[in-house]
């Protein structure tokens, strides 16, 4: 009797007729790689699996065109929303590249690999716990010395101190590949600190959305349940029941910035750099605007001998001075606990067999690639006879044998010179390298060009500790290479990512990060903004608010050659008074004030060098890189989009209808970015320090216009860009009938409190912010920048516009830079080494 189908193959045969033809394509036109296991086929000639079969199936039938109209969509919400990554070394980011099909797993394999890497975890934990307390294994000689002293990542400091909340490994990720026998290996561990798993989560954003039914009808399983374990076990390591969690990065010039903002982000953890913290009294704070207030957890993406420039790295700007003594004292947890790494030498891959049965009592579930540690006489001969056979590679975190990366290397891959130094380094130094088995690793289906090929990949899986124990990522960070070398993988070479989905057997429920209790404290205020925060919002502000000044001057500019009627037109001097405007912001140069006007309107939209619209819009947006995590999708989107229609012409010299569309589309960029703002931001600190930062810099801009156009010899034509610039010319026509005028125009842009472009409004708003902000003073004197701001509140709405000179207005414009400087120093502490200049009111 016949077998009976599987239901894979059922829904295979009741496939429409060109959805078959389509999934019959791609299966005969697979080529899986000989004598290498693939995650598609299964081994023999067996055939696909039922679960690719059943993917590929729902895959097939949608229609032509579909699939790429879906997967664009997702491609373009990686545009929009700016995800990306960083090669080291690169100054510009790097767009994510994902593959639009994910890799698959069934239940029944990730039991499997759970099982093995949560014993891994749980391994290495035992193994931190003694090599950083009774050093047993050393003593019983079941671990040389040599293989944990000789790695950087020991840190010493570190000896005999237990951690808070006792897990060394809050998170912890192994590099798997199935090897030849069919059985996941271990290609490496991750314990320093693990990144990836913020890809992982944008990866499934990603493709669930570009096919929402598909990954319904598959039964995924879901990843928020791994996030809320990881959160709570990082905040059963505080010592009180409402702790501030934070995540130390190293800024926005890491590798993986992006995804520890999103992680953050979607954690509700507070995103901190060295100098957001500091150390008193064997305690962390986060340095916020409203004083220092404590650091209970640290989750660190900064490695361990980067965090204290005290007592380890003293170059480094990543850390925090006195850091080491905090976690001694008992003060934070910083997690994973600094020297976690260590565990990641390859040196103890060879010990682990019989590390497991020693300290677990039990046998190791998921072998590692054979492993010679060169520190022990008899592996290094063996490794020395076999040398053109074996991967060479560091025994430690550091150089590989070609003195450049610290991946494994074949021998016959090295240049003569390379191999040469080699030797001398090998002969000098043999316990510094490994030789390690050569293997190829699996493959995965891949589409590429509309054909489903092979490529070899690593799977990242992670561990959190939880309050319950070990909890393992149901799914991962998979990337694929497109070379045959799998240990070549990295994110530097051509390397693409695929979400991974492990198929459940039955429907999964839906799940959040939503939790069921009812006793959660109810909060109005988002936690308190940290001084590097508030430091870029406000700036963010000035850089947007300048970036709009400056293309009003330059669609003025644009107009006044356009249209022989506008009154700009009929006055040079008034023409040349708006470039000499932009020679004083620095938008175009001395030399440009000569040219032609048309090509003083392209300089100032697109000039490299100069303080150009393009090079503002472009602060703006590594200023928000820097607090990404701060910012909605939409409000990256829009200022990305802004970004990407000022580049697509910089390349050449727009005409005046040309430069005018431009300016008009940036404008209408930046109105919504503002609505944005207004609308969508709560209003915290953080969004006041936006807010004041726009309002400080249009005080200023709208004093530079008034100074340099409604003097006392101000000509209509004057009057007429003035208020063009100040966007008031409806406002001015309606409510004065008989045309222009000096002194109404002069108060309409500088004393006018109803008028959303005044100076004066701008002083209102500004006095509303600061008086909302907290006060680090707690003897009820005025702090410096109300100081400044009020008596220049009074003097505005006490003045009268008849009264108004270039002198007078001056004085306000300075006074204003003044303000900014004030709120700066009392706001923005900056350097590892500041402390506020006026007593703080409490540490909370």
């Amino acid at each position: 009797m016949a077998a009976e189908p599987s239901p894979a193959a059922r829904r295979a045969e009741n496939l429409g007729s060109i959805s078959a033809r389509r999934l019959s394509g791609w299966l005969r036109d697979y080529r899986p790689i000989m004598g290498v296991p693939d995650e598609l086929m299964m081994p023999a000639g067996g055939g696909p699996r039922d679960y690719w079969l059943c993917f590929l199936g729902d895959f097939a039938e949608y229609e032509e065109g579909e699939f790429d109209s879906r997967f664009n969509l997702a491609t373009r919400h990686i545009r929009d929303t700016g995800v990306s990554y960083r090669i080291y070394g690169e100054e510009n980011e790097r767009s994510w590249p994902i593959n639009p099909l994910p890799l698959l797993l069934s239940e029944a394999e990730w039991t499997q690999i759970a099982a093995g890497v949560e014993q891994r975890a749980t391994l290495m934990e035992a193994l931190l716990a003694d090599i950083y307390g009774e050093a047993s294994l050393f003593a019983a000689g079941d671990l040389p010395a040599a293989a944990i002293t000789g790695s950087t990542d020991f840190i010493r400091p570190m000896r005999g101190v237990k951690p808070r909340g006792g897990q060394y490994l809050q998170l912890y990720a192994a590099d798997l590949g199935r090897g030849p026998d069919g059985r996941w290996w271990v290609l490496d561990d991750r314990a320093q600190a693990p990144s990836g798993a913020g890809y992982a989560l944008e990866n499934r954003l990603i493709l669930s959305r570009a096919y929402p039914n598909l990954y319904n009808a598959m039964n995924v399983q879901r990843l928020a349940p791994f996030f809320d374990e990881l959160r709570k076990g990082l905040a059963a390591a505080a010592d009180r029941s409402d702790p501030r969690i934070c995540l130390l990065t190293p800024g926005p010039y890491s590798e993986t910035y992006f995804e520890q903002a999103h992680l953050a982000r979607y954690l509700g953890f507070l995103l901190v750099e060295g100098d957001d913290l500091v150390v008193r009294d064997g305690r962390a704070y986060v340095r916020t605007v409203a004083g220092l207030k404590r650091a209970d957890v640290i989750l660190r993406r900064v490695d361990a001998d980067f965090i204290d420039p005290l007592e380890l790295n003293s170059r480094s700007r990543l850390g925090v001075p006195g850091l080491l003594e905090a976690i001694r004292e008992g003060g934070v947890a910083v997690l994973n606990m600094p020297g976690s790494g260590v565990v990641e030498s390859k040196a103890l891959l060879g010990f682990l067999p019989k590390l497991c049965r020693r300290l677990l009592g039990e046998e190791l579930k998921m072998p590692n690639v054979a492993t010679w540690w060169c520190g022990q006489p008899s592996e290094r001969d063996l490794v020395e006879a076999q040398i053109n056979g074996m991967a060479i590679g560091p025994a430690f975190n550091g150089l590989g044998p070609d003195g450049t990366t610290s991946r494994p290397r074949l021998m016959a891959d090295l240049t003569a010179d390379q191999r040469e130094a080699f030797i001398q380094r090998f002969n000098d130094r043999p316990g510094d390298f490994v030789g390690q088995e050569v293997v190829r690793l699996s493959t995965t289906p891949v589409l590429r060009d509309g054909r489903l090929e092979p490529a070899p990949f690593v799977l990242r899986v992670y561990v959190a500790a939880t309050p319950d124990g070990m909890r393992v990522m149901p799914g991962g960070f998979c990337r694929t290479s497109i070379h045959p070398d799998v240990r070549a993988v990295s994110m530097g070479e051509d390397a693409r990512t695929s979400d991974v989905w492990v198929i459940a057997d039955k429907p999964v429920p839906r799940i959040s990060l939503m939790t069921g209790a009812d006793d959660v404290k109810v909060r109005r205020i988002l936690g308190n903004l940290p001084s590097r925060a508030a430091d870029n919002l406000f700036w963010l502000g000035r850089y947007l608010e300048r970036a709009e000044a400056t293309l009003r001057l330059v669609r003025s500019l644009c107009t006044s050659l356009m249209d022989s009627e506008a009154a700009v037109h009929s006055s040079g001097e008034t023409l040349d008074r708006l470039r000499q405007i932009l020679v004083a912001w620095g938008a175009i140069d001395e030399e440009a004030v000569g040219a032609r006007a048309l090509d003083s309107a392209n300089a100032a939209l697109h000039d490299r060098e100069t303080s150009s619209v393009i090079r503002l819009v472009r602060s703006a947006r590594r200023t928000a890189a820097s607090m990404r995590e701060r910012l909605s999708a939409d409000f990256w989107a829009l200022l990305l989009n802004l970004e990407g229609r000022l580049n697509e012409s910089a390349g050449g010299v727009l005409s005046e209808a040309g430069v005018l569309q431009q300016v008009e589309r940036a404008l209408q960029i930046l109105a919504a970015l503002s609505g944005l703002a207004q609308e969508n931001m709560n209003r915290g600190a953080g969004w006041r320090f936006l807010d004041m930062g726009r309002r400080v810099e249009r005080g200023i801009n709208i004093c530079h216009f008034t100074r340099k156009l409604a003097d006392s010899d101000a000509t209509i034509d004057d009057l007429d860009l003035l208020l063009d610039l100040a966007d008031s010319q409806i406002t001015y026509r309606a409510r004065y009938l008989v045309g222009l005028a000096l002194v109404p125009a002069r108060d309409m842009v500088m004393l006018d409190p109803f008028n959303t472009r005044s100076l004066a409004f701008q002083v209102c708003e500004i006095k509303t912010h600061l008086a909302s902000l907290p006060s680090l003073l707690d003897d009820g004197m005025l702090e410096a920048p109300n100081r400044i701001l009020l008596p220049l509140a009074t003097e505005i709405e006490t003045e009268e516009a008849s009264r108004l000179n270039a002198e007078r207005v001056l004085t306000f414009e300075q006074t204003l830079m003044k303000l900014s400087d004030a709120v700066a120093e009392r706001y923005f502490l900056q350097g590892a080494n500041a402390v506020p200049t006026v007593k703080l009111a409490a540490l909370a």
